[in-house]
C-alpha cells in the first residue's frame, strides 16, 4: 500500500427532512433535518502519472468508480492569483457539479494562500476519487442480479461502494441528497488539501466559508437558489434549519462569477458578508431509531415544489393560513422531541422503563402513565396533525404530497407496536418514507409491513441517523485524520483501493 501522507479524504452526510417540507423555502419557517450515516466521500491524492513542471499546465483527474464512463480530466493553468480550469475535450461526458465545485474552490483558494503553495500541490497532478454509500442509489437492480430479496439482510451482502452498472445520468437515486453531499465533500476536500481551511471547532468562520461556497456551487449547478437545507446538513449534521435570504446570492447567480472572484469572495466570506441562515443543533432522544425506505414509484421533486408554489401564489390567503397551521405543528413536534431528549438526560432509568413499555404497544393504544409516555403520546398526535395538514395541502394544491397509497402504507407502519412516527420526508410524493421506532422488534415489524405491501415496491435503506454530525476529515495529516493505515476505518481502506 502506497503512502497516504499527502492524501486527503473528507466526507459529508446525506439527509432526511422530517418536518418543514415546502415551508423551509420561506425564511419565516424552519425545518428539522436529520443527517444520515450514509456519507459521500472525496479523496484527493497526488497522481501517479501526471506530474508537470512548475509552470503547468497541471492535470486533475476525477473518477467516480461506481459509474460507467465516469472519469473526467481537467487542465489547470495559473497566473498570479488567476487560476483557470478547463475540461478535456476527449472526455466522453461532462459533470457540471464536479466542474463547478473545482472551478470555484480552486479560484477562492488561490485568493487565500500563496501561489507557490498551490503549485507545490498541483505540479504532481491530482487524482480525485468520489464515492457515495450504497444507500444513495437504488440497489434493486443489483439485488435482482444476485437473486436476492429486497430486504436489509440482502442489502448487507452488497459490497461497499458497489458499482451501479449505469452512467451517472441514468442512476436511480433514493433522495438522500447526493448532489449536496457530493459538492460539500468535494469543496471541503479541496480547501483542506491545499491547507486553506480546517474543520477545527475553533475555526467557525472557516467552516461557514465552506458552507457558503458549497451553497453557491450547488445553487449554480442546479440553476436556482434552493432552500439549502441539504448542504447545511452536509456541513453541520442534524439541526433545526432556517434558510438564508436568496438575495445574498442573487447577483452572483446572474453573472459569470468566475471572472470576478474577489467580488464573489466578498459575498461568500462570512467575515465580509453576514449570512442570515440559522442552525440550531439537534439530536433525537436515545432509543429513537430512524428508518428509511425508497419507494419505486418515484416523483419529480422540482415539479411538486413548482406546483405547490404556484398554488400559494394563486391562492395566498388559503395557502398562507394552511402554512401557518402546518408551521406551528412542525415547531411543536420539534419542541416535543427536544423535551423528550432532555427528559432522557434527567432521568435515564425512568426513560428506559417508559420506552420499554411503549415499544410493545401500538401508539394508538398508549395511555398516559408518566412524563415520558405523555411526551410520546403528544409527539405521535402532533405529527398526525402535521400529516393532516400535508394531506390538506395535497387536496387544495392538487399535488400528491402524501398520496393515498402512501397514507395506507404509513398507517400500516403506525399499527406496528413501538412506532412513534411515520411520514413522507421533504417534498413528499412517491419517493420515500421514514419511520421513527422505539425497538429492534418495531424495526422488524415495520420491515415486514414494507415487504408485504402490495400497492408499491418498498425498498429498505440500511442508513440511520448519524452520530458523527456533518463534515469529517477521514484522512489528512494535521487535520484530524492522522491514523495509520492499520487504524483507519474499513471505509477509508476501501476508498484507498478504488
Amino acid at each position: 500500500m502506497s503512502s497516504t501522507s499527502n492524501t486527503t479524504i473528507v466526507s459529508a452526510p446525506g439527509k432526511v427532512l422530517l418536518t418543514g417540507g415546502y415551508l423551509v423555502l420561506d425564511p419565516a419557517f424552519s425545518g428539522l433535518v436529520i443527517a444520515t450515516d450514509a456519507r459521500f466521500y472525496t479523496l484527493i491524492r497526488p497522481s501517479l502519472d501526471s506530474a508537470s513542471s512548475d509552470h503547468g499546465p497541471y492535470t486533475i483527474t476525477v473518477r467516480s468508480p461506481q459509474f460507467e464512463s465516469a472519469t473526467w480530466h481537467y487542465h489547470v493553468t495559473m497566473n498570479n492569483k488567476d487560476i483557470q480550469l478547463n475540461p478535456s475535450e476527449d472526455d466522453q461526458s461532462k459533470n457540471t457539479f464536479v466542474e463547478l465545485a473545482l472551478v470555484y474552490s480552486l479560484a477562492i483558494v488561490s485568493q487565500q494562500i500563496p501561489q507557490e503553495k498551490i503549485i507545490q500541490r498541483l505540479k504532481t497532478g491530482l487524482e480525485i476519487v468520489i464515492a457515495g454509500n450504497n444507500d444513495f442509489y437504488s440497489q434493486r437492480g443489483e439485488l435482482k442480479a444476485k437473486g436476492l430479496q429486497l430486504t436489509t439482510e440482502s442489502l448487507r451482502q452488497i459490497p461497499l461502494f458497489s458499482p451501479t452498472h449505469t452512467i451517472l445520468s441514468k442512476v436511480n437515486k433514493t433522495g438522500l441528497g447526493s448532489s449536496a453531499a457530493l459538492i460539500t465533500s468535494l469543496v471541503s476536500a479541496v480547501f483542506i488539501h491545499f491547507d486553506a481551511c480546517d474543520l477545527q471547532q475553533s475555526n467557525q468562520n472557516g467552516i461557514r466559508l465552506l458552507h457558503n461556497v458549497a451553497q453557491f456551487v450547488h445553487c449554480l449547478a442546479q440553476g436556482k437558489i434552493g432552500s439549502g437545507f441539504d448542504v447545511s446538513s452536509a456541513v453541520w449534521g442534524s439541526h433545526i434549519y432556517r434558510r438564508f435570504s436568496p438575495k445574498i446570492l442573487q447577483d452572483v447567480m446572474n453573472q459569470d462569477a468566475k471572472n470576478a472572484i474577489p467580488a464573489l469572495l466578498k459575498i461568500l466570506d462570512p467575515v465580509q458578508t453576514t449570512w442570515d441562515n440559522a442552525v440550531t443543533p439537534f439530536q433525537l432522544a436515545p432509543r429513537l431509531h430512524l428508518m428509511l425506505a425508497d419507494i419505486d414509484a418515484g416523483s419529480h421533486t422540482p415539479t411538486l415544489v413548482s406546483n405547490v408554489l404556484k398554488w400559494r401564489k394563486d391562492k395566498p390567503e388559503e395557502a398562507n393560513a394552511l402554512w401557518a397551521s402546518l408551521g406551528a405543528s412542525n415547531d411543536r413536534v420539534v419542541e416535543l422531541l427536544d423535551r423528550l431528549a432532555q427528559t432522557a438526560k434527567q432521568d435515564p432509568v425512568a426513560y428506559d422503563t417508559a420506552i420499554e413499555k411503549a415499544s410493545v404497544v401500538p401508539a394508538s393504544k398508549w395511555s398516559s402513565l408518566d412524563a415520558v409516555t405523555d411526551l410520546l403520546i403528544q409527539i405521535h398526535q402532533e405529527f398526525s396533525a402535521v400529516r393532516h395538514y400535508l394531506r390538506e395541502m395535497s387536496r387544495l394544491s392538487q399535488v400528491p404530497i402524501e398520496p393515498e397509497e402512501q397514507t395506507r402504507l404509513l398507517d400500516a407502519c403506525l399499527a406496528v407496536p413501538g412506532v412513534l412516527m411515520s411520514g413522507v420526508p421533504g417534498a413528499g410524493g412517491f419517493d420515500a418514507i421514514f419511520c421513527i421506532v422505539l425497538s429492534d422488534e418495531a424495526k422488524q415489524g415495520v420491515e415486514a409491513v414494507w415487504s408485504g405491501f402490495k400497492e408499491m415496491s418498498v425498498g429498505p435503506l440500511l442508513c440511520k441517523g448519524s452520530t458523527k454530525g456533518g463534515l469529517l476529515v477521514e484522512l489528512g495529516a494535521g487535520h484530524g485524520g492522522d491514523n495509520s493505515f492499520s487504524e483507519q476505518s474499513a471505509t477509508v481502506q476501501r476508498l484507498l483501493q478504488l
